[in-house]
C-alpha cells in the first residue's frame, strides 16, 4: 500500500505525530457530549486545577486516568461528558498576585479591592491559558463547550444559594472561636489546611505566686509569650494536692493581674505538675475551659503575629522575639526555673509555611454534625459511594465520624464574598442572595469563603444547579466516577459528598477512584526543596505524550504511589516505536487493501487462528480489567499481546505466506493483519491516543476518527482453543532451540539437524502440520519428527510439554558441560515436583481450593514429572 508507506514515516517521531492531532479532534467535535437520548450518559467532572501555575505530574496522572475512562466509554457508545474547569484557589492565587505586586513595590491596599480583583482576573486568564495548552499536550478529551470556573457567575449563584440555605437551616453560624490563624497571609485556615511538623522546642517551667503569699503553683508551657493572656490556672477537682486551692488567686507574673485557680475535669493529674495555665484567647482547649468557667478572653497578639497593647511592654515585638525576651525577664524574676528540651508537633500553614497561631477570632462556621451524619448513613446503603480501593472508605468514615465544625471565612479579597451585611447602626446581620434594598445603611462582610466551599459543589454547580430543570443537571448528574489522589479525601471528596447529599439528595458520584502520589525513583515525595520535581511538559517534549501517559496509567495499582523513572518512560517510548515499526511493516504488505476488502473467511494457518484467539482473549480481559480500574494489569496484557504475540511471533510467521506464492494465503494474511491491527489500535487508543490515531488513519478503516470508533468486542467464531494449544507447542519448540543455540554460540544463520520426539501421535500430527514453521524458525538442514527417535551421543537436548528435542551438535559441545547443565535442570524440576506435591498433600489446601485449581496443580505435577523423567533418561544416555 504505497500511499500508506509514504504517510507513515520510517522513523517514529512523537513530536510530528502529536503536532496537530488535538486540533483535528477539537475541530471534529469528537469530545463534545451529544445529548443523544439513545445513548446512556457517562460523566466525569475534572478535579479543577488551581490557576496558580503549571500542571505537575500528579495532574498528568490524574487526568490521564480520566481520559482513558472517557475515551473507552465514548468508544463503547456512551454519551460522554468530561467537564473541564479550574479553581480560583483563594489563598494560593492571592499570594501569587500579591507577590507580583510586591515586586512592583505595591500592596493590595495601594490598589484597593476592585483594582486588586482586576489584577487577579488577569492572572487567572493568563494561567488558565497555560493550563489549556498543557491539557492539549496531554491529549485530554475534554468538552470545552462546558468549561467552568469556580468564580464564574453560575457557580457564584450556586455558592450563594448554599450559604443562604445552610444559614437559614441554622447550619451556618457566626461566632468567636479559637481558629487556626496564618499570620503571614493574615487569614483563618481550616483544620486540614494545617500541616503538622515535629519541631525541637522547649517546655518552660514557671512558678506563679499565690496572692495570699502562702506559696506558689507550678505550671509549664511551650509558648511562654501567651502567659500575658492567662486568665486562670486549672487543676483537677479531685487532685489532693490542689483541692484546697480551688477558688484562690495567683498573681500573674510580669502583668501583676490576679487570676483564679479553677477545678476542671479536663486537667490530667498525671501529667507534669497537674496544674495548667489557661489562655482562652490563644488555645482551643483553654477556650473551652474558659467557656465553662466564664473566664475573660485576653488576646495579646495582632493578626500579623506581633504583640498588641495587652502585651504591655512587649507590644510591637514579633511573637518569637517576644518569647526570647519574656523568657529572659521571667528567668531574672526567678519565675522561670527550668527549661526542658521538647520535640513537639507544630502546625504550619499549608500555603505560606508560617507557624500557625491558635487565635481568638470572629468567623463563619458550618455546623458539621448533621451534614456528616447523613454522609455516614449513606455508606450503609446500597447507593453508597464506592471507594476504589475500598480501604479508603475507612479513611473517609474515620474523618467524618470525628468531624469538627468547619471555619469557612477567609480574610482575603479573591474569592466568593460572604453574602452577609451588617447594619451600620444596629449591627443587625442580614444574609440573603442579594443585598438589602436600603444598601446605604448596610456594610457587606469583607471576608470571602474558603475555596473548598465552592469546590464542594463542583459536581452539581457545574451542571446548572440550582436550576434543577437545567438540561445538563437532569441528564449528567450524578456523575459516574471521581478520580483523585488520597491526599484530598478530607479536603474535597468528603465535602462534595455531604454537600451533594444535602442539596441534591443524591451521591455526587458512584465511584471514587483513588490514586497515590507521584514520587521520585527513590520513593521520595517530589518537592522544590529536594529539587526532584519533574515537569510533564519536558517529558512530553522528549518522549511524547503517549509514552508519558502509558507509563503513568499502567505503572501502579489503584491507591498506590507511583515512582517516576525516566528509564521507564524511555522503555514505553521503545514500546511505541515497536508498534510503529510493526504497523509500517503490515501496511507495506497490505497491497492497497481497502476496508470492504478485508476477508477473514479464507483458510487460516495455525498462526492466523492463534492470533485471532489471542486477540479475543485480550479484548475480553482488557474490558473486564478496565471496569475494575486495574490499568496496571491492562498495560501488562496489552504489552504482552502487542510485543510478544503480534510483533515477535505473528508478524514473523506472516512473512511466510506474504513472501510466498499462494495468493489466497496472502489475501487472508493481509486481512488478518488489518483486522488485528485495527482492533489492537482501538484497545490501545485510550492509553496512547496520538500514535493509535495516526496508525489507524493509515489502516483500512471506517469513520472519521478512532476516538469515535467502536470499542472492540469478542468475536466468538475466531476463538480456536486447539490452534492456541498447537501454537504454544510451536513457540515452546522454537524458543527451546533458540536457547540451545545461544548456549553453545551457534548463530541462527547456521543450519542445524533437529530431531523431535513426540509424546504421542496427536503431538506428532500437530508438529507435522506445522513443519514449515519449524523448518523456517529453527533453520534446520534436517528435521525428524517421530514418536521414537535415534539419538546420537553428542547432542544437546531440551524438554517441552509433549515433546523432547535432540540437536546433534558434533564437535560443538562438551559432554561433561551438557551433563552438568542437565543436572541443574533436574534439580530445578525436582524442586517443582516437591513443591506441587507438598501443596497437593496439604489437606487444608485440597479441602478449600476450587476443583479447577486442584486440577491445574495435578496437571502441573504430571507435566513436571514427565519432564524430569525425560531429563533423567537423557543424563543416563550421555553418561553411558
Amino acid at each position: 500500500m504505497m500511499e500508506n508507506e509514504q504517510t507513515m514515516s520510517t522513523k517514529y517521531d512523537p513530536t510530528t505525530i502529536e503536532a496537530n492531532r488535538y486540533e483535528y479532534w477539537l475541530k471534529g467535535k469528537f469530545f463534545e457530549a451529544t445529548n443523544d437520548p439513545q445513548k446512556e450518559p457517562y460523566t466525569i467532572v475534572i478535579p479543577p486545577p488551581n490557576v496558580t501555575g503549571k500542571l505537575h505530574l500528579g495532574h498528568a496522572w490524574d487526568t490521564t486516568l480520566q481520559d482513558i475512562l472517557t475515551r473507552i466509554k465514548r468508544m463503547q457508545g456512551y454519551d460522554v461528558l468530561w467537564l473541564p474547569g479550574m479553581d480560583h484557589a483563594g489563598i494560593a492565587t492571592q499570594a501569587k498576585v500579591e507577590g507580583k505586586l510586591r515586586e512592583e513595590g505595591k500592596s493590595r491596599y495601594d490598589l484597593g479591592r476592585e483594582k486588586f480583583l482586576e489584577e487577579s482576573w488577569k492572572w487567572k486568564e493568563e494561567y488558565a491559558g497555560h493550563i489549556r495548552e498543557q491539557w492539549a499536550k496531554l491529549g485530554l478529551g475534554l468538552d470545552y463547550t462546558r468549561e467552568r470556573f469556580t468564580l464564574d457567575e453560575g457557580l457564584s449563584k450556586a455558592v450563594r444559594e448554599v450559604f443562604v440555605s445552610l444559614y437559614k437551616k441554622g447550619l451556618i453560624y457566626r461566632g468567636e472561636y479559637i481558629i487556626n490563624w496564618d499570620p503571614a497571609t493574615k487569614t483563618a485556615l481550616s483544620d486540614i489546611e494545617v500541616i503538622y511538623k515535629d519541631v525541637q522546642g522547649a517546655f518552660y517551667h514557671m512558678r506563679y505566686p499565690l496572692a495570699d503569699g502562702s506559696g506558689h503553683i507550678e505550671v509549664a508551657t511551650t509558648r511562654p509569650e501567651t502567659m500575658l493572656g492567662d486568665t486562670a490556672i486549672a487543676v483537677h477537682p479531685e487532685d489532693e494536692r490542689y483541692k484546697h486551692l480551688i477558688g484562690k488567686k495567683v498573681i500573674l507574673p510580669i502583668v501583676g493581674r490576679e487570676i483564679e485557680i479553677v477545678g476542671d475535669d479536663y486537667v490530667d493529674m498525671e501529667f507534669g505538675s497537674g496544674a495548667v495555665k489557661i489562655t482562652p484567647a490563644h488555645d482551643p482547649n483553654d477556650f473551652e475551659i474558659g467557656n465553662r468557667h466564664n473566664l475573660e478572653r485576653v488576646l495579646v497578639m495582632n493578626e500579623d503575629g506581633t504583640m498588641n497593647a495587652n502585651a504591655g511592654e512587649y507590644q510591637g515585638l514579633d511573637r518569637f522575639e517576644c518569647r526570647k525576651k519574656i523568657v529572659k525577664d521571667l528567668q531574672e524574676a526567678g519565675v522561670l526555673f527550668k527549661i526542658e528540651d521538647h520535640l513537639h508537633s507544630v502546625g504550619h500553614s499549608e500555603r505560606s509555611g508560617a507557624v500557625v497561631e491558635p487565635y481568638l477570632s470572629t468567623q463563619w462556621f458550618v455546623k458539621m454534625q448533621p451534614l456528616a451524619d447523613k454522609a455516614i448513613e449513606l455508606q450503609s446503603k446500597e447507593e453508597k459511594v464506592n471507594f476504589v480501593p475500598d480501604r479508603f472508605e475507612k479513611t473517609y468514615l474515620r474523618w467524618m465520624e470525628n468531624i469538627r465544625d468547619w471555619c469557612i471565612s477567609r480574610q482575603l479579597w479573591w474569592g466568593h464574598r460572604i453574602p452577609a451585611w451588617y447594619h451600620k447602626e444596629t449591627g443587625e446581620v442580614y444574609v440573603d442572595h442579594e443585598p438589602p434594598t436600603d444598601i446605604e445603611n448596610w456594610e457587606q462582610d469583607n471576608d470571602v469563603l474558603d475555596t473548598w466551599f465552592s469546590s464542594a459543589l463542583w459536581p452539581f454547580s457545574t451542571m446548572g444547579w440550582p436550576d434543577v430543570e437545567s438540561a445538563d443537571y437532569k441528564r449528567y448528574y450524578p456523575t459516574n466516577v471521581l478520580v483523585t489522589g488520597y491526599d484530598i479525601i478530607f479536603f474535597w471528596v468528603s465535602r462534595m459528598i455531604f454537600q451533594g447529599l444535602e442539596f441534591t439528595e443524591k451521591r455526587p458520584f458512584d465511584d471514587v477512584l483513588i490514586h497515590g502520589l507521584v514520587r521520585d525513583a527513590e520513593g521520595r515525595k517530589m518537592s522544590k526543596s529536594l529539587g526532584n520535581g519533574v515537569d510533564p511538559m519536558e517529558v512530553i517534549a522528549e518522549y511524547g505524550a503517549d509514552s508519558l501517559r502509558y507509563f503513568l496509567s499502567t505503572g501502579s495499582s489503584p491507591g498506590q504511589d507511583l515512582r517516576f523513572s525516566i528509564e521507564k518512560v524511555e522503555a514505553t517510548w521503545n514500546f511505541a516505536n515497536k508498534i510503529w515499526n510493526a504497523s509500517r511493516f503490515a501496511l507495506m504488505n497490505m497491497d492497497g487493501l481497502a476496508y470492504d476488502e478485508i476477508d477473514l473467511t479464507g483458510e487460516k494457518s495455525v498462526a492466523d487462528k492463534w492470533i485471532l484467539t489471542r486477540l479475543n482473549e485480550t479484548i475480553e480481559n482488557v474490558t473486564k480489567l478496565v471496569d475494575k480500574y486495574e490499568f496496571g494489569e491492562v498495560g501488562r496484557l496489552l504489552y504482552n499481546f502487542i510485543w510478544d504475540d503480534f510483533c515477535d511471533w505473528y508478524i514473523e510467521m506472516a512473512k511466510l505466506p506474504l513472501y510466498g506464492e499462494n495468493e489466497s494465503a496472502k489475501k487472508t494474511t493481509r486481512s488478518i493483519l488489518a483486522y488485528v491491527l485495527d482492533n489492537t489500535m482501538r484497545l490501545l487508543h485510550p492509553f496512547m491516543p496520538f500514535i493509535t490515531e495516526e496508525i489507524w488513519q493509515n489502516l483500512p478503516h471506517q469513520g472519521e476518527s478512532i476516538t469515535v470508533a467502536e470499542w472492540p468486542t469478542v468475536n466468538e467464531q475466531f476463538t480456536d482453543k486447539q490452534a492456541a494449544s498447537d501454537m504454544r507447542l510451536l513457540v515452546d519448540v522454537i524458543r527451546a532451540v533458540r536457547n540451545i543455540r545461544a548456549e553453545v554460540n551457534t548463530p541462527m544463520s547456521k543450519q542445524i539437524k533437529l530431531q523431535i520426539k513426540a509424546k504421542d501421535e496427536s503431538i506428532l500430527q500437530q508438529l507435522e502440520t506445522n513443519r514449515s514453521y519449524l523448518q523456517r524458525f529453527c533453520n534446520t538442514s534436517e528435521l525428524i519428527i517421530a514418536t521414537t527417535v535415534q539419538s546420537t551421543e553428542k547432542s544437546m537436548t531440551a524438554v517441552v510439554t509433549g515433546a523432547e528435542l535432540i540437536l546433534p551438535l558434533e564437535g560443538l559441545i562438551n559432554i561433561d558441560e551438557e551433563v552438568k547443565r542437565l543436572n541443574k535442570e533436574l534439580e530445578k524440576l525436582d524442586k517443582e515436583v516437591e513443591r506441587v506435591q507438598k501443596k497437593l498433600s496439604n489437606e487444608g489446601f485440597v479441602k478449600k481450593a476450587p476443583a479447577q485449581v486442584i486440577e491445574e496443580e495435578r496437571a502441573k505435577e504430571s507435566d513436571y514429572i514427565e519432564k524430569r523423567d525425560a531429563v533423567r533418561a537423557r543424563i543416563e544416555e550421555l553418561k553411558s
